[in-house]
């Protein structure tokens, strides 16, 4: 391999268009303005590229048969050593590939189910299905210890507050995706759980001592190196008890070589989070941050905003003597082992008359099948969460409760593919003999709004309020290039990404949720339940808005917003299923945190 190709194989980017040789003009121009190509092959073939990451924004994951076929396109474009595909497919609030593949709960659902076994049999379904579509990787689960309420980028993607069970639970699902065949990646060392910061916006820091590192952080981390992890990301974090340089993480030697690599033993991939993300190009220029990445133990470079900067910086770097040879071939020989576990190297490594490689499972006879379906039904009767029950007002019956309004936030469908979720509540409640009618009332309802559902409550016999995020200000984004385009309006003087000019046009491409701190949706509830009608709060998100509502006849926690959840949470609601969730975090007061309303493995059923 020559010095370029080497340097090709330690980086993952990302490629707008649905095909590998023939995507939409719109794609050609955009891989055109920021990526100087027109396809996947271009790419491919002009940076010997490792590994391509797919995201809905970039139009890659239309279909099923489309992303195989994309696939199918990529690795023919690379005929010597083949593309590590991955995704971000952590389910739940995260899922770049929708219906008609299988959506099954995210990391917290899991945590609230109290199983290993759910959580393992979820990976072991999501990981069959990406390899049905030509991915070998799935950068999941989440290791974060969500310890932070105000977490406002991770949240319910982590399992739980509690960092034994969290690492009980990333072990499991590390256990499911390799049995599928899909390489991991537990994330996002050295911990993102505690913080009030986004990285994908700023430079948070994490201010835990190096004793609280050790016992609230280190935990999962331990668990997915012991369980075998493929790959470890990176976060874009300064902790000051670790490094006090003020370098986020991706870029600390004393961080990833000392800790990860030196005192935990992981020997592995490192990969850094994606290296558009302004947490980690605030101090150094794209250039530098490859080169200053790889110099702290990294070994593959995630979405560089400049991939031609990046990649030649780091060519540059070893050409120098900043950077060895032989540490480059340290990097590659770590990339290769990773895809030879997968399997993409049997061919390549194949000397000889030998058995024909195992053929790829078909698409349809594994991608959203209905026993995939039934599982993840099933795996979700396990997290829907009941936090109060007044006067055991639930389970509702239609003989007593036929008629039900529904109202509340409709978030964008993390996939694109589900919801609206009040839409998919009265549904699901109409299939249980219930009339339930939906009414979206936004997750900052005004005055005229909360006027008009308190109008439709008259005559109702109970409703139903799905509360998002009510006490959460961030906004929360895709883990990628093109999303922080947006946000870059202040660049450093070195970095030269392409920046959208419409924010608000750009925000419709880049799956962007917005979440405000409002007090609409506690006035909402505060009028609805001044109507004498029964009211029941569903916090689709995170479960801690039981804390800044009124009190309220009954309050369930689903963790998330896609139908599978809602479906479960209905089917509670209607006394289809008992309720069997806890609490994976405490959920503290309002008016004094310090107080306990809610603690971990609270949850009632009947």
């Amino acid at each position: 391999m020559s010095l370029e190709d080497k340097v090709g194989q330690l980086f993952v980017m990302h490629v707008y268009g649905h095909t590998a040789t023939d995507p939409d003009q719109a794609d050609v121009d955009t891989n055109l303005r920021e990526l100087g190509v027109r396809d996947a092959a271009e790419l491919i073939a002009r940076y010997r590229l490792g590994g391509i990451i797919y995201f809905g924004w970039a139009h890659n994951t239309r279909s099923p048969h489309q992303i195989a076929e994309l696939s199918e396109g990529i690795q023919k474009a690379s005929p010597t050593i083949p593309v590590l595909i991955s995704v971000d497919q952590e389910h739940g609030a995260v899922a770049r590939i929708g219906a008609p593949a299988t959506l099954l709960p995210g990391a917290m659902a899991l945590g609230a189910s109290g199983s290993h076994e759910h959580a393992r049999e979820a990976a072991r379904i999501a990981g069959a299905e990406l390899r049905a579509l030509g991915i070998r990787q799935d950068h999941a689960p989440d290791a974060d210890v969500n310890v932070d309420p105000a977490n406002p980028v991770i949240g319910v993607r982590s399992f739980g507050a509690d960092p034994d069970a969290v690492a009980g639970f990333v072990a499991a699902q590390i256990e499911g995706y390799q049995s599928a065949g899909i390489a991991t990646a537990a994330k996002h060392f050295p911990g993102h759980g505690d913080t009030t910061d986004d990285s994908h916006t700023e430079l948070p820091h994490i201010h835990h001592t190096r004793e609280e590192w050790d016992r609230y952080d280190a935990p999962p981390f331990r668990a997915a190196i012991a369980a075998g992890v493929d790959s470890v990301m990176t976060a874009h974090i300064v902790v000051p008890a670790l490094d006090p340089s003020g370098d986020p993480a991706t870029l600390s030697h004393p961080i990833l070589t000392g800790i990860l690599r030196e005192e935990l033993g992981y020997d592995g991939v490192i990969a850094t989070d994606s290296l558009a993300m302004r947490g980690v190009r605030t101090k150094y220029g794209d250039d530098r941050v490859a080169v200053l990445a790889l110099k702290a133990g990294a070994d593959q470079l995630l979405n560089p905003p400049r991939p031609d900067a990046a990649w030649n910086a780091v060519i540059d770097a070893v050409r120098n003597g900043e950077l060895t040879e032989e540490r480059i071939e340290e990097s590659v020989l770590r990339v290769l082992r990773m895809k030879a576990r997968v399997g993409l190297l049997d061919q390549v490594l194949r000397v000889g008359p030998s058995t024909p490689p195992a053929p790829t499972p078909s698409v349809d006879a594994t991608v959203g099948t209905p026993a995939h379906l039934v599982a993840a039904d099933h795996i979700a009767d396990a997290t829907t969460t009941l936090l109060v029950n007044t006067d055991a007002l639930l389970p509702l019956s239609p003989a007593t409760h036929p008629r039900v309004l529904v109202v509340g936030a409709d978030p964008r469908s993390p996939s694109g593919t589900t919801g609206p979720p009040t839409t998919v509540l009265a549904g699901a409640l109409n299939s249980h003999g219930f009339r339930a009618v939906a009414l979206p009332t936004g997750t900052a309802p005004d005055e005229a709004t909360i006027e008009k559902a308190v109008a439709e409550a008259q005559g109702q016999d109970a409703v139903l309020v799905a509360t998002y995020n009510i006490t959460t200000h961030a906004t929360t984004r895709d883990n990628t290039q093109a999303a922080n385009t947006t946000l870059d309006q202040t660049p450093h003087p070195h970095a030269r990404a392409h920046q959208a000019t419409d924010p608000q046009d750009s925000n419709k491409n880049n799956n962007t949720t917005a979440t405000t701190t409002t007090t609409g949706q506690i006035a909402l509830v505060t009028a609805l339940k001044a109507t004498g009608v029964p009211v029941i709060t569903l916090a689709i998100r995170n479960p801690y808005d039981v804390a800044h509502l009124p009190p309220v006849d009954a309050a369930l926690a689903s963790y998330c917003w896609t139908d599978v959840e809602l479906r479960a949470a209905a089917r509670v609601i209607a006394g289809r299923t008992a309720p069997q969730g806890r609490l994976p975090v405490p959920v503290r007061r309002a008016d004094d945190p310090a107080q306990v309303l809610y603690p971990i493995r609270h949850g009632l059923t009947y």
